[in-house]
């Protein structure tokens, strides 16, 4: 039965190609917006909390500061709205959920920066 669901996936829902990221990134993630009969482009810029699931069904949260209030979004990867994912800064964290940035204000909320390989 899983060896079925599988191939139906594989076959029938089209997979987007999207850079590697991980928790502690910062990225952009353009997506659709349909407002009656125009469509529009919007982005959300944050930091990504953690990367959850496989396959179809992965999914990712990001959370941003908007003014004083904390915001997440979660994004299924297959999302036909997403458009495109950027890649600002990678961050090097040590953990794959970073639920404990939720509670960080200030320079305590600071991500250092995970430096390239060459």
């Amino acid at each position: 039965m899983e060896s079925l669901i599988q191939f139906v996936q594989d076959e029938f829902v089209t997979k987007k190609e999207f850079p590697k990221f991980a928790a502690g990134d910062t990225i952009t993630v353009y997506y659709e917006i349909a407002e009656g009969q125009k469509t529009r482009t919007q982005f959300f810029r944050g930091v990504v909390i953690q990367k959850k699931g496989t396959g179809t069904a992965q999914t990712f949260t990001i959370r941003k500061m908007s003014g004083t209030v904390g915001v997440e979004r979660i994004f299924p990867m297959n999302l036909p709205a997403l458009q495109k994912v950027e890649i600002n800064k990678r961050g090097k964290v040590r953990r794959a959920r970073i639920y404990y940035f939720r509670e960080l204000t200030g320079k305590k909320a600071r991500i250092k920066e995970r430096r390239l390989k060459k």
